[in-house]
């Protein structure tokens, strides 16, 4: 059964346009006919249509069910995006399916991209999220300095991903099951040894993803993977 996404479906009982197209146009829905909805948080409803009126899909007011969301604690991805969009894009994607609790957008001393369009990110996740049935939509933040960002209050485990020789462990190895944990994926040039030096100042510590050497959006799917299955509820 499809799974459509409406974050606010407790509050109007109706699809939004798209969905409505979805169920209607595509799926070719009628009343009666059920299906099951998310809100993104956590809440599943399994809805059935009352009513159909041009474009609008309505839903008969339901309880809704929480749904766990198959891991423990949060994941971050803190990664700088790549000059290639359809890169990063990927990475969203994979990450959402995987499971990935907030993603945001750095802007580094080296990275190649300085703007990302988070509308279209926003839909490729919320894509990624019913195609994988989660019911929690990741968060996803604007793009932020990484000055800013590591110098942000922030809760749970802290780790820095780079390439340099320094003293590393491995991310399997220091991940704590249930414990938050943020991780910061740099560009293509990976992080100066100035963002190096500042993150570590604010906490984060160096860990390795293995012997390999990743592309940036590899990198940030092997920490998120990584920490999912630590987690593993």
């Amino acid at each position: 059964m499809a799974l459509f996404f409406v974050p606010d479906i407790a509050e109007r009982w109706e699809l939004s346009d798209e969905e409505a197209a979805h169920a209607i146009r595509v799926l070719r829905m009628a009343v009666g006919d059920k299906l099951t909805i998310t809100d993104g948080n956590g809440l599943l409803y399994n809805a059935e249509i009352s009513s159909i009126a041009g474009k609008h899909c309505y839903i008969e007011p339901c309880e809704p069910v929480e749904v766990a969301k198959g891991w423990n604690g949060n994941i971050h991805i803190a990664v700088a995006p790549t000059k290639n969009m359809d890169r990063i894009e990927w990475f969203a994607e994979k990450a959402t399916e995987i499971g990935v609790d907030a993603i945001t957008f750095l802007n580094c001393r080296f990275s190649e991209r300085k703007v990302v369009k988070n509308d279209r990110v926003e839909r490729i996740v919320v894509s990624a999220m019913k195609q994988s049935l989660k019911y929690r939509k990741p968060v996803l933040g604007e793009m932020v300095s990484f000055k800013d960002f590591v110098r942000a209050e922030r809760g749970g485990a802290k780790f820095i991903a780079h390439c340099y020789e320094d003293e590393k462990v491995l991310l399997k190895d220091v991940l704590v099951p249930g414990e938050d944990a943020t991780v910061l994926i740099g560009p293509e040039g990976d992080f100066s040894p100035e963002e190096v030096k500042m993150a570590m100042e604010a906490g984060y510590k160096p860990v390795s993803l293995g012997n390999s050497r990743l592309r940036t959006e590899t990198a940030a799917l092997v920490a998120c993977h990584t920490y999912i299955l630590k987690n593993e509820a």
